[in-house]
């Protein structure tokens, strides 16, 4: 194994905050299927069952921590925020962040055709690596880990309200208290046919609830579910 490889993956180690018992647990997280396939040597393995493994082990950690951390958390922005910071942008920024992509072993073609930085490429390795350190060291320290690299975008995530999808919440809120469906409409549209803002108000049991403005009708719709979200929740 070349020397830059292993300064590579102790330097992975390091962002990781781990220290593999097995490094070979490491080298499977990080080698890709074109490697093993264009290996003359067939004893290697490649990364798709950690990957698998490592999925699930992410998942269990972020719905557990969400628990954990506010009691007021519906289940459904419970799920809204877990696939945002599990989806596979999420997980590419974090594989940029620790240098995965300067430690994958990949077979010439995929590493021509620019592996090293694709998106998910780089977010399989993330989950495999998760699922090298559940078999390494076990659940807790598979939880330390995934805390260590998505706890800020999770509480950003649970703070910020990002990743809310303020229309669906307004359909299951207007459905609870009234039984009926929110009727949205669009109140105005000003400016040029390229640079057309639209204002648009949202009926919600028979009474304007809410207006908002966007470039788009759909912006400017979610903008007037925001607001109606705000006067009934108060």
């Amino acid at each position: 194994m070349p020397a830059s490889y292993s300064k590579n993956l102790s330097k992975l180690e390091n962002a990781l905050g781990v220290s593999f018992r097995d490094r070979e647990l490491l080298n499977e997280a990080l080698t890709h299927k074109s490697f093993y396939h264009e290996s003359r040597e067939k004893n290697i393995s490649y990364n798709e069952r950690l990957e698998f493994l490592g999925d699930s082990v992410l998942g269990l950690v972020v719905a557990e921590y969400l628990f954990s951390i506010n009691p007021q958390l519906s289940e459904a922005r419970m799920s809204k925020i877990k696939s945002l910071v599990v989806k596979e942008a999420s997980l590419h920024d974090i594989a940029e962040e620790i240098s995965v992509g300067s430690c994958l072993r990949l077979g010439k073609g995929e590493e021509s055709s620019g592996g090293r930085s694709k998106k998910s490429v780089l977010a399989d390795a993330v989950e495999a690596i998760i699922g090298a350190v559940f078999l390494d060291a076990g659940f807790d320290a598979a939880r330390k880990t995934v805390l260590h690299l998505l706890e800020e975008k999770i509480l950003r995530a649970a703070s910020k309200n990002e990743g809310t999808d303020h229309k669906s919440e307004l359909q299951e809120l207007s459905q609870e208290l009234f039984g009926s469906l929110p009727v949205y409409r669009i109140a105005a549209q000003e400016g040029e046919e390229h640079e057309k803002i639209f204002t648009s108000e949202v009926i919600v049991n028979g009474e304007l609830f809410g207006s908002g403005r966007g470039r788009s009708k759909k912006e400017s719709e979610k903008a007037a579910a925001e607001a109606a979200l705000k006067k009934l929740r108060s």
